[in-house]
């Protein structure tokens, strides 16, 4: 099953800011593999399929860099199409010496690093939704270490060549201040479900049952503060509904709850708990 496509509520975008827009724009493309799809002197907008934007950084007037122990971003999910595809950027990484994490979370297999500005950025495969385990409603994740050897096995003889075109924003994973209200405005609200409690520390969620769409940790401590607006991090992330209808149904269950929405541009802005905006654009 296709996730990341309609009838499911999905992440299409993250918004970034940067310190250095011309070393972003470097590291994005040679070390990541994106496209630029638009650029301008104070932004770049990036894509694997040279259509679809996915991401966009941005360098605000008088930035300053990443504040700590603040909410945000965690780090947004790269979803690349086949297991191929991430022995390839690993053999990538590796030949640029570039050091990065890894996990086997069970449902996917998971590479960990950061932009130049400690945004942090995972790329991942998943595993058929047929192998994922669930039980009492909940899906089983772990950190497991990698199997290095055995994903490079898998490894086409075809070189890295940047990003596959068919590349998704798999999910993306949020600091936030606390759980219990935040889980009201992303079930009770956004209407997606609860998949997988990690303790009682991080909530993952997701449409269509799949693993997740957003994660949201309060590892950056309880009541964690929202950093400030010309702060490098997380500027807002958009989520694509099915339909003009059920994104009006979503603006009613956020009014329920008592969270506007604003119209910014001829867009449809709310923002969390901790202060993470997010964009509702219908299909």
């Amino acid at each position: 099953m296709n996730f990341h496509r309609e009838p499911i509520t999905f992440v299409r975008k993250v918004n970034l800011k940067v310190q250095n827009l011309k070393r972003s724009i470097a590291f994005y493309k040679e070390v990541i593999g994106f496209k630029v799809l638009e650029q301008t002197a104070s932004s770049a907008t990036f894509s694997a399929d040279g259509k679809t934007a996915l991401l966009t950084i941005e360098q605000p007037d008088h930035v300053i860099s990443k504040e700590g122990r603040t909410t945000g971003l965690y780090h947004f999910a790269l979803l690349l199409p086949k297991r191929t595809d991430l022995a390839k950027i690993v053999q990538h990484f590796v030949g640029i010496g570039l050091q990065f994490g890894s996990s086997d979370h069970l449902v996917s297999e998971a590479l960990y690093l950061s932009d130049p500005d400690g945004n942090g950025i995972e790329i991942y495969i998943d595993r058929d939704s047929s192998e994922w385990n669930w039980r009492n409603g909940e899906v089983e994740m772990t950190v497991d270490p990698l199997n290095i050897p055995d994903l490079l096995s898998v490894e086409e003889q075809s070189s890295w060549v940047g990003l596959p075109a068919e590349t998704v924003m798999g999910h993306i994973h949020l600091h936030v201040s606390e759980l219990k209200k935040t889980e009201e405005f992303y079930v009770n609200g956004l209407g997606f479900e609860v998949v997988n409690r990690f303790g009682s520390q991080a909530l993952f969620i997701s449409d269509g049952k799949y693993h997740h769409h957003i994660g949201l940790n309060t590892w950056n401590g309880i009541g964690a503060p929202t950093p400030s607006p010309n702060s490098v991090g997380l500027e807002s992330f958009t989520l694509i509904f099915s339909s003009e209808k059920m994104k009006n149904k979503i603006i009613s269950q956020l009014a329920d709850i008592g969270v506007s929405v604003t119209e910014e541009n001829d867009s449809i802005v709310t923002i969390d708990p901790s202060g993470n905006r997010i964009y509702l654009v219908a299909h």
